[in-house]
């Protein structure tokens, strides 16, 4: 085979691959499979009354009310919904709170003080008392206990009977975990977020026994202190010893003990 011959069959391969070449390179490439996922099952939802901001006790529902979708497996029997009552924007502006209240949350109507209810009253949890005691900056931790703070109550009075004149004062806790209602007539904090109250009276929410256990204080004490218990400390247990007779306003009635914070009737008079 002679040289042209060769170079003619070289020739004739190197073309033939070319062409194989640009024919795969020019071959559609086989079409991308798209996995599309079923859409999310709609879930139904019921317009609700909440809170456009978070709202505190005793707290104006005037022009703080709004609609919101809610699911519907969520809505419970107490929420106020555009379904049951439709006029319910209009008709809670008149209304203010006796629980505080988150933005967002659902209105209750438990924690709604209606149009003409007292609110003092409204505050109380059946079968508690409310009672006001006198208290000064330095007998009340500083100004710095405010409405629903938890406080520990002590009673400051003379011994006299004290063998030591250098010690002439007995100090006792009459009652614990003792809620704050108001301090004076403040039952939150003002409008630009202040959180100390400098007040001369503190009212509480006691138990029927207690409101008498304070009355009696504050008619042997030279000074009745209030002192600021922590958020965590929820259940305490009892750690006074403090005793006074309350006597039956009739005289053949029975006399009560009151002991470490318990009211026992312990005589006839």
């Amino acid at each position: 085979m002679n040289t042209s011959r060769l170079i003619i069959l070289a020739v004739a391969v190197l073309a033939a691959g070319a062409a194989g070449y640009i024919a795969l390179t020019m071959t559609d490439a086989p079409p991308q499979v798209i996995e599309v996922s079923a859409p999310a099952p709609v879930l139904p939802v019921k317009d609700v009354l909440t809170a456009s901001s978070n709202l505190a006790v005793g707290s104006s529902l005037s022009g703080q009310l709004q609609w919101q979708s809610w699911p519907t497996a969520s809505v419970t029997a107490d929420y106020i919904t555009r379904d049951s009552q439709p006029d319910a924007l209009d008709v809670m502006q008149k209304s203010s709170l006796r629980l505080p209240v988150l933005a967002g949350e659902p209105i209750r109507k438990v924690k709604l003080i209606g149009e003409g209810e007292q609110f003092m009253s409204s505050l109380l949890p059946q079968g508690m008392r409310a009672i006001a005691t006198n208290i000064a900056a330095e007998s009340s931790a500083g100004g710095f206990i405010l409405p629903g703070d938890r406080v520990d109550v002590i009673l400051t009075r003379a011994d006299r009977n004290a063998a030591n004149k250098s010690m002439p004062f007995l100090t006792e806790t009459i009652l614990e975990n003792v809620r704050v209602l108001a301090i004076d007539q403040t039952i939150k904090e003002d409008d630009e977020g202040k959180k100390d109250i400098i007040g001369r009276t503190a009212t509480l929410e006691v138990t029927h026994e207690q409101a008498e256990i304070m009355a009696v204080a504050q008619s042997v004490a030279d000074r009745i202190s209030l002192t600021l218990r922590s958020v965590r400390d929820a259940k305490p247990e009892p750690s006074s010893s403090s005793d006074y007779l309350v006597v039956s306003p009739s005289k053949n009635g029975p006399v009560k003990m009151i002991k470490s914070g318990n009211l026992t009737e312990v005589g006839i008079n």
